[in-house]
């Protein structure tokens, strides 16, 4: 069951992506480049709160589908892709990409 809990948090790693991408202008990288830095916060982020929490979704557990895994692993995915996409659109001005206004 550990897959379907990756998948959650990839998924909404990246809509996470995207919503702090439309949110933060400065930082966008555009739809596909807000997903992909989304789906590997997601992925990250998602197994990095189930390894702090000890949760019984974590791939180190064996994995489980209760709501409480479920609600971690779109917390996670989502938060991790978010700040993953901006640490990456940060990163992107300061070597000189794309100045804003």
């Amino acid at each position: 069951m550990w897959i379907v809990n990756l998948i959650i948090a990839l998924v909404c790693g990246a809509a996470g992506g995207n919503i702090a991408g439309s949110l933060l202008k400065d930082y966008n990288l555009g739809t596909v480049g807000n997903s992909i830095a989304g789906i590997i916060g997601g992925g990250l982020g998602g197994q990095i709160l189930g390894l702090i929490l000890g949760s019984a979704g974590s791939a180190a557990t064996g994995g489980g589908l209760d709501i409480a895994s479920i609600i971690e692993q779109v917390v996670g995915g989502g938060l991790g892709g978010g700040v993953l996409m901006i640490i990456i659109g940060i990163i992107k001005q300061i070597m000189g990409g794309e100045r804003h206004a």
